[in-house]
């Protein structure tokens, strides 16, 4: 692999670029399992290749038309035109802008998943590249266009083998990944409370991520892969006086400070690091009117991140203790809410060690590893707590390019990635398919 330049990158992304190439390598040791030989393969390879354009250019189209979560009406179209052109079911306006296409093969049993995300975020892209998005402060920096076109790309994949195919799939193209707006519901949790997982029932669900790390490299972990990403608000309520005589009030600034303070002794302190990683992060104190006025009250808002389920319910309780303890002792009090915005990301184990056979056919000798544990989240985790499921990463980083993260306006996918994900993805349905039905 190419020697990566961390200069520019964050601390987050610098330890996994650091990691990949070493448990790339263990990968060929600790995960050297014979990668099988599928009956479908050859001729899902020579469709990817064919499609590889068109994957291309669809990618391309949506980069340059990114919409914001609940609003990718333009995308929803893109997807709902190519899905009906098949000659798929369709079904539109799941969780507001979610299309969702059946494909039923040779069985209605068993049934696989497969989705995409296709929203994408508010940033100004700074990426030179002639597709670069045209809506002023949205740009896709978290790949979403990418994960769009590489289902799209299977769908037509798959629907031209279609009298080979042992079973169902479901292609899930979901909306409002990045979060629903103020107010509105969204994502994968409305997609299912919308019915996504019924008529049919899948038996799994598989999703991909495109990564920062050398293009034809896939990571993969059985377990917690993606922490829960909780949030939590914290109104902490004084008494007000002139800044000038704070002997007469209750100051909720250094309330709210000392809860700060407090709040970072949970994971140093109080939490077991050798059982699993966690965060307690405070985003935002807001409080005050004036330099000269002690205000009643200061709002705090935060994150929770964790990948076992125990500790997380533990880390919630430790949060609203030691906010109310600490605001109590200085006789004030802390009203203390904890939302739960996404579970963790769970590889069910068991289908995990059965699919990575898969991907090592599709990457090649030492390209698939385990990946490390990331702590961002992704409501992908919504869909595992009712199917099992996996969730793997697709390197997309062209050799001699700086790496940039998600989330950034200088992030950028290799295109030559793209047919890697069709291959995968296709693959692993395929896969999956014909092993559920030899083992029944």
């Amino acid at each position: 692999m190419n020697r990566i330049d961390f200069k520019s990158y964050s601390n987050y992304y610098r330890t996994f670029l650091f990691f990949m190439p070493i448990l790339v390598l263990f990968s060929s040791i600790g995960w050297a399992q014979s990668p099988v030989s599928s009956p479908l393969g050859p001729d899902i390879d020579r469709l990817a290749k064919e499609v590889e354009g068109s994957v291309i250019e669809w990618r391309r189209d949506i980069h340059q038309n990114p919409e914001l979560s609940n609003r990718e009406f333009r995308t929803s179209k893109i997807v709902e035109g190519h899905l009906r052109k098949l000659g798929l079911e369709v079904k539109t306006k799941v969780a507001h802008t979610g299309v969702v296409g059946i494909l039923r093969g040779q069985k209605d049993t068993p049934v696989i998943a497969l989705r995409a995300d296709m929203d994408a975020l508010p940033i100004t892209e700074l990426v030179e590249v002639p597709f670069a998005s045209k809506n002023k402060g949205v740009m896709h920096a978290c790949g979403h266009d990418s994960h769009t076109a590489i289902l799209m790309g299977v769908a037509e994949i798959l629907t031209k083998m279609r009298d080979r195919l042992p079973g169902t799939i479901k292609f899930i193209f979901q909306p409002s990944e990045e979060g629903a707006p103020p107010g509105e519901e969204g994502g994968a949790a409305l997609m299912i409370k919308e019915g996504v997982l019924e008529s049919p029932k899948p038996d799994a669900i598989f999703g991909l991520h495109v990564a920062t790390v050398p293009t034809g490299v896939i990571g993969i972990r059985e377990g917690g892969a993606m922490a829960s990403a909780d949030r939590f608000k914290i109104v902490v309520k004084g008494k007000g006086s002139h800044g000038a005589m704070p002997w007469l009030g209750m100051d909720p600034i250094v309330i709210a400070s000392q809860i700060v303070m407090g709040l970072q002794t949970i994971v140093s302190r109080q939490t077991d690091l050798t059982a699993t990683p966690a965060v307690v992060t405070v985003g935002m104190i807001k409080g005050g009117t004036r330099h000269n006025i002690i205000p009643a009250e200061v709002e705090m808002e935060g994150t929770i991140r964790v990948f076992e389920s125990k500790i997380r319910l533990k880390l919630h309780e430790q949060v609203k203790k030691t906010a109310s303890s600490i605001a109590e002792s200085a006789g004030a009090t802390a009203d203390v809410s904890v939302f739960l915005d996404g579970p963790i990301v769970y590889n069910d184990p068991k289908l995990t060690t059965r699919m990575i056979p898969t991907l090592q056919r599709i990457a090649g000798p030492g390209k698939v590893g385990p990946h490390p544990q990331l702590t961002a989240g992704d409501d992908f985790a919504f869909y595992q707590e009712k199917v099992p499921g996996i969730y793997y990463f697709l390197g997309v980083l062209p050799p001699g390019k700086k790496p940039f993260p998600p989330h950034t306006p200088y992030f950028f996918v290799d295109e030559k990635a793209l047919i890697f994900g069709v291959r995968t993805m296709a693959n692993l349905a395929v896969d999956f398919l014909v092993d559920f039905t030899g083992n029944k």
